[in-house]
């Protein structure tokens, strides 16, 4: 059954928003893919704030690449100054 991630993340008011979605697209959102990931959408929800939604295969494939993301999400805090702001996560049980 198919396993969503759901992350909020606000970028520091010093950072560059652009720069870092440009980082995001050309790095992070590629490397998800390489781990498993089949969707990942990244939704800016204000000036300062952006939700990544990334669709996988199954629980085991998205946990398998658990050590990996979390390394990604210290890099974020540190190098686009990022702050997670909440995650959600489940399997999908209905779509259209």
């Amino acid at each position: 059954m198919r396993y969503v991630t759901i992350t909020t993340w606000e970028i520091d008011d010093k950072a560059d928003f652009d720069l870092v979605m440009e980082r995001v697209r050309q790095r992070r959102v590629p490397a998800l893919r390489e781990l498993g990931a089949e969707r990942v959408q990244i939704l800016r929800t204000s000036d300062r704030t952006i939700a990544a939604v990334s669709e996988w295969p199954n629980k085991t494939i998205r946990d398998e690449a658990e050590e990996w993301i979390e390394k990604v999400r210290k890099d974020v805090r540190q190098v686009d100054q990022g702050r997670l702001t909440g995650e959600m996560r489940g399997e999908v049980v209905a779509e259209a």
